[in-house]
């Protein structure tokens, strides 16, 4: 099974949340779709005046840090807001099987970097159960940001006991005050496989 996370307009050059190189993802993955016939594509989908965009916060500016609720959370500017063309897939993402979009950041007081779960770690998207009920056990990741989405997409795919890969040249990341090494880290921490596309054969 592969993931595709959150390969969309507002995440590639021009977008407001542009991360370096995002562009060039869609074509790698396009061409990872056509040797997998199992894909799920993960969608950010926030409504206006979500708590994660430094507008939402008098004083504060794109990039901080705050306590929310369920953690640190890093402020980031207004991005994927829903029914917005930031919001839209690349227009080079082209996976026609893709069996399911998985839409997260929807809810106005949390935000969902994973595809597994909401940030407080507890609120669950609902792919665990879409892949256990379809016999897969095996997931392979690619997609926008390694250091964001991928990683903790990947960190929880490994608890929730799949065995997992992250497709390394098939990302980008916007490292954040050193926030690939920590991601890298921690996947390796996690027993994550960190892969090359060309090594993939018949997944």
């Amino acid at each position: 099974m592969l993931i595709v996370v959150d390969v969309q307009n507002d995440f590639c050059p021009g977008g407001a949340l542009a991360v370096p190189g995002g562009g060039e993802v869609a074509a790698i993955a396009n061409r990872l779709g056509s040797r997998f016939a199992n894909v799920v594509l993960t969608q950010d989908w926030h409504p206006e005046g979500h708590l994660s965009f430094a507008s939402s916060h008098q004083g504060k500016s794109p990039y901080e840090t705050i306590d929310m609720p369920y953690g640190p959370q890093v402020l980031w500017p207004d991005h994927c807001v829903q029914g917005t063309d930031g919001a839209a897939f690349h227009a080079d993402l082209d996976i026609p099987h893709a069996a399911k979009i998985i839409r997260k950041g929807f809810r106005p007081e949390i935000d969902s970097y994973s595809a597994f779960f909401d940030n407080d770690r507890r609120t669950p998207t609902g792919l665990s159960e879409f892949l256990r009920g379809r016999g897969w056990s095996r997931v392979f990741l690619c997609g926008l940001a390694t250091d964001f989405c991928v990683h903790y997409s990947a960190l929880d795919a490994r608890a929730e006991g799949f065995e997992t890969a992250v497709i390394i040249d098939a990302c980008r990341a916007i490292d954040l005050d050193g926030s690939l090494s920590t991601a890298m880290a921690a996947m390796d921490e996690a027993g994550v496989a960190v892969i090359q596309s060309a090594a993939i054969g018949n997944p």
